[in-house]
């Protein structure tokens, strides 16, 4: 008797027979290759990005089940002040420009293509110190319900408790 099996066709076309594709990602492994997606496809992203020098400027791009994507941009000088998250995780990619982060631990320069993924709790301030515009996107995971603000110290020293009466801002950052 013969063992060798012989498949007809092709199999990759009988959808049955293959895993279900996800309809959004799970991990943090795949939000970050969510990310470089949008990052990736300039010409859907880049017509929609603004300047503005009173404020910064964003623009929420996608949601999904359980997530939410935002395009930032940056003039020189703007910044996010010291935050959290809540209890959402991010990740942050460097569209264009460069940003800087500044946290407990110190300051890193976020060139192009840069990408940094947070936990909840994580508590940082992200400025454009350059001379250049900058065009971030940020994907949170649950999507962003809170960005609470914390003394500007906060990322010199240890990452500060958010206390009931601590301000709160409405922008993704």
């Amino acid at each position: 008797m013969n063992s060798d099996v012989e498949i007809a066709g092709d199999p990759l076309a009988i959808p049955h027979l293959l895993p279900p594709v996800p309809e959004h990602p799970s991990t943090v492994a795949g939000f970050a290759g969510l990310a470089r997606t949008i990052a990736a496809d300039r010409a859907a992203w880049a017509p929609l990005v603004r300047y503005d020098a009173t404020t910064r400027w964003y623009h929420r791009l996608r949601t999904g089940p359980g997530y939410e994507v935002w395009l930032l941009s940056w003039v020189p000088g703007q910044g996010s002040g010291p935050h959290g998250h809540g209890p959402s995780s991010a990740v942050l990619t460097v569209l264009d420009g460069e940003l800087t982060e500044r946290t407990a631990s110190g300051e890193r320069a976020l060139g192009a293509g840069t990408q940094r993924v947070f936990a909840p709790g994580h508590v940082h301030e992200v400025v454009n110190d350059a001379l250049e515009p900058a065009v971030s996107l940020h994907v949170y995971f649950p999507g962003l319900t809170e960005m609470p603000m914390h003394a500007p110290h906060a990322v010199s020293c240890a990452p500060a408790e958010r206390g009931a009466d601590a301000p709160r801002s409405p922008l993704p950052g």
